[in-house]
């Protein structure tokens, strides 16, 4: 068993994706690392929407695209990934935010013991208030009041993931 430190310290986000999608197994296990994240007062506020198909995943980048005021021909924010988990959490809930977020981070470092790439995409919010984005959510059957927090793209690495940075001087103070 891979010590969970190590992991940690080795996953970095990646760019760059082999077109091939990741096995349905390694796909419910990075779901299920989300679905185990800790959530404030275990409400879990979060859904996970695990996009599979290209139509819906290149949808998905061309609306990303657009918020960041380019078009899908110019960019593809999710980097050639070919699926994308998005995580939405209910406004209604204080923590929906941190909630989210831990969501994702649990993704992130499962896909990383799996030997998987990933990389947290934002602009989830502004894709998902958007018309387009509410339209899909209604689409997908999903009922509520939901912020989008990320779009978690994963595809197997296409290259060696970069080293670490050294850690920054004052990182912790021990009081």
């Amino acid at each position: 068993m891979a010590d969970i430190l190590d992991t940690l310290k080795a996953r970095r986000s990646c760019r760059k994706y082999k077109a091939q999608a990741i096995s349905k197994d390694e796909l419910v296990k990075i779901i299920e690392a989300g679905e185990f994240a800790a959530t404030g007062m275990g409400k879990q506020s979060p859904i996970i929407v695990a996009v599979t198909d290209r139509e819906t995943r290149d949808r998905l980048s061309a609306m990303n695209a657009e918020v960041m005021g380019k078009s899908g021909a110019e960019v593809d924010p999710f980097y050639g990934a070919p699926q994308v988990l998005v995580v939405l959490a209910d406004k209604n809930v204080a923590t929906h935010v941190y909630d989210g977020s831990l969501v994702l981070g649990n993704m992130m470092n499962e896909a990383a013991s799996l030997g998987v790439g990933s990389c947290w995409i934002h602009r989830a919010k502004e894709m998902f208030e958007s018309d387009v984005g509410k339209a899909l959510l209604e689409k997908w059957g999903v009922k509520g009041d939901y912020e989008g927090i990320g779009n978690l793209i994963v595809g197997y690495p296409d290259g060696e993931a970069p080293l670490a940075k050294p850690r920054k001087e004052n990182y912790v103070y021990f009081v």
